[in-house]
């Protein structure tokens, strides 16, 4: 906690409840009223406006630090000060912006004091704030949507979330810059967790953007402490918890196969998900099966060959320091979820095993026992080429496995989280099995 904070609201919390009780007892109801929602007091250093002549303020943070919040208040006090304020409120999709900065816990509607809040119109996708200030709602997925409406300020949520397929991420940001044109400062802000897609890594080293970066911590005064301990317990000193709650913006390993900007570019859209209509062909489960109960996880990963030629990873459903029956298991639950059509497993660790240990957990489909012939990085360097090639989606967000994925370098070796790259491994088999093994394909022949 800074210092800074620790002479604000810290102060305040420091002290015993008969002495708040009597110190609010001497305020009026307004007094207190206005005690509550005097952001100044309550924020810690990272959710206030830095100093400056910025275009845009950045706020890269890990979750939980308090940047919807920020957001919100941010755009509050636009609103409440400047009744000619045109906002844009933009976010991975309209739903989000509404659910988030519009009607979330921490959005517009929640902060605002009595007799200041605005009036929300779903229907015309805008809110009215009593002094005049107006914002509207906009999705990213829709850049077209922001070319041509002009704004004195934006707030754009979760950046690294938008749909960055043909480059709409960088489109809708573009659109917006060029319709920041109103009054005489116009700004935005922009609130995310970092991933390394292309607009994320253009504002990071763009000159004229203010950026505030902070951990999961710095929030700590808000946080239960048991969440704290269990978030630093699970996810502490791995890639997923240096970007996750250190706010960390991962770079590549030089000489990877794949890089954080191709997995982006394989996301099927900023809503994890299908595409609609989209009708899977085939579906094979990929399995790593671990050493020995208490060593690597099990990689369990999930993909299927769609109608229209691409393969996709559907889930991720790994599980940590199992034992066979626990894994195998996981392995027919998934097989069930997914209506898979073969299990594909690695056999090296003792096939007969393998085998027996999956009917057991009655895996009853087709199981196609593999052997590694070949090292990690030579078997995924094909499957690698698939992604460049356009062929590959990814339907959601899978942090741990793509993590593996990007510590796999060209030549050999691993330089990823954990001792080995069960999930990627997983992945390398049920997409050889779909996208690279010859299929027989039977034919009449006509004499």
């Amino acid at each position: 906690m800074s210092k800074r904070s620790d002479s604000r609201a810290a102060c305040l919390l420091k002290l015993e409840r008969p002495e708040c009780r009597a110190l609010l007892a001497q305020m009026s109801e307004r007094q207190q009223h206005l005690l509550r929602h005097y952001w100044g007091l309550w924020a810690h250093d990272g959710q206030l406006p830095p100093a400056g002549d910025w275009l845009a303020w950045l706020i890269l943070a890990g979750r939980g630090f308090g940047k919807t919040r920020a957001g919100a208040e941010w755009v509050r006090a636009i609103a409440e000060a400047d009744g000619s304020a045109r906002i844009a409120l933009v976010g991975a999709s309209l739903g989000e912006v509404r659910r988030v900065m519009v009607e979330g816990d921490s959005g517009l509607l929640a902060i605002a004091p009595r007799g200041k809040r605005p009036r929300f119109e779903p229907s015309k996708r805008l809110l009215r704030w009593p002094g005049g200030a107006q914002a509207m709602l906009y999705s990213a997925g829709e850049p077209e949507s922001l070319r041509g409406p002009q704004h004195s300020h934006a707030w754009c949520d979760e950046i690294a979330k938008w749909d960055n397929a043909g480059g709409k991420a960088g489109a809708a940001w573009d659109n917006l810059l060029l319709g920041l044109r109103l009054g005489q400062h116009p700004r935005a802000l922009a609130t995310t967790t970092p991933r390394a897609v292309p607009l994320l890594k253009r504002l990071v080293n763009h000159p004229d953007v203010a950026i505030t970066r902070g951990r999961t911590e710095d929030n700590d005064r808000h946080l239960p402490p048991r969440f704290l301990a269990a978030m630093r317990r699970e996810f502490g000193g791995s890639a997923l918890g240096r970007q996750e709650l250190d706010g960390e913006l991962l770079e590549d390993i030089e000489g990877a196969l794949w890089t954080r900007a191709l997995l982006e570019a394989a996301r099927d859209g900023a809503a994890s998900g299908l595409p609609g209509g989209w009708t899977p062909v085939r579906t094979v489960i990929g399995v790593d099966p671990p050493a020995s109960a208490g060593g690597d996880a099990c990689g369990i990963v999930v993909c299927a060959l769609g109608e229209d030629g691409l393969v996709r990873v559907l889930a991720d459903c790994s599980v940590e320091k199992a034992s066979p029956e626990k894994w195998a298991r996981a392995v027919a639950t998934a097989a069930e979820a997914w209506q898979a059509d073969r299990v594909v497993a690695e056999a090296n660790q003792g096939g007969a095993m393998v085998e027996s240990v999956l009917r057991a957990a009655e895996v009853n489909l087709p199981l196609r026992l593999v052997h590694a012939r070949q090292g990690k990085s030579a078997r995924a360097e094909p499957v690698a080429a698939l992604y460049e090639a356009g062929r590959v989606r990814h339907a959601g967000l899978f942090p741990q496995l793509e993590d593996q994925l990007c510590g796999l370098i060209v030549g050999g070796g691993y330089e990823g989280p954990g001792r080995s790259p069960d999930r990627a491994d997983a992945l390398v088999w049920a997409l050889t099995e779909l996208a690279l093994r010859a299929q027989v394909v039977p034919r009449v022949w006509v004499g």
